[in-house]
């Protein structure tokens, strides 16, 4: 019996170490269908587009599984396409003050908290405020999609996290927002629907650009970033290129 029992506790041993090994890398990954609540290392939540058709939840979640990567081209397949216009007369106060909360129609407008503050506050964890205000965001901890970082951000370096308008305000002009009233275009710029709270360099580098010349240095968010920028487009019925629509389709398998 000493020797049975010694056999049995060598085993268990072996086991034990194969379990500390191994047991715990596979904990919590997604085995396919629905898309995960949000990235990993995400600061807080992150919602599909496809969950998220007003752009009131928080985050940009990855595309991933076949379900999704298909609606995602379906999305995309509705939008119209055209030629750029002339950039003529483009001004950024064309589509009103920057951030302002004197917006209709969107979700936000009139909250006595500018859009800036409402995005900040929509996509971050540990929001803390300054004091008095119930708008003024201070710091907090924030998942940016475009790289795919978890960033630790206060209002001292402010530009570390910047608002990335998805379609781009000079895109829009160029697309047909021109010849819109200008109580539109401040729907547009303040709409969170077409904001997105993230790396400052990436925001930069973007400028005008549509997906065919830029897209977020994070491959894994690429299909999520044209269906978002597929569903500003039908939202107000403003084309894309032909190549910028092929390469939306392109991040999303199509």
């Amino acid at each position: 019996m000493s020797a049975r029992r010694t056999a049995l506790s060598a085993a268990t041993v072996l086991l034990l170490s194969a379990l500390a090994l191994t047991g715990c890398s596979g904990a919590g990954k997604p085995t396919g269908g629905a898309t995960p609540a949000g990235p990993v290392g995400a600061a807080g939540p992150a919602t599909s587009p496809l969950q998220n058709p007003d752009g009131t939840k928080p985050g940009l979640a990855p595309l991933t599984s076949p379900a999704d990567l298909a609606a995602g081209r379906e999305l995309i397949a509705g939008v119209a396409t055209a030629r750029t216009g002339p950039k003529d007369g483009y001004d950024r106060n064309e589509f009103g003050p920057a951030w302002t909360d004197n917006v209709d129609g969107v979700p936000g407008g009139h909250n006595n908290c500018d859009t800036r503050n409402d995005l900040l506050a929509r996509d971050g964890t540990a929001v803390e405020r300054k004091d008095g205000s119930s708008c003024v965001v201070t710091s907090m901890t924030i998942h940016d999609p475009y790289t795919g970082r978890t960033v630790q951000w206060s209002k001292q370096q402010a530009s570390k996290i910047q608002i990335d308008h998805v379609m781009p305000l000079s895109y829009d002009w160029q697309m047909g927002a021109a010849t819109w009233d200008k109580a539109k275009r401040v729907q547009i710029a303040n709409d969170p629907l077409n904001l997105i709270p993230a790396d400052g360099s990436q925001n930069a580098s973007k400028g005008d650009s549509g997906p065919s010349a830029w897209l977020p240095a994070a491959p894994e968010i690429r299909c999520a970033y044209a269906v978002r920028f597929a569903q500003v487009s039908l939202k107000y019925q403003l084309p894309v290129t032909e190549a910028d629509k092929k390469a939306m389709l392109q991040q999303c398998g199509g």
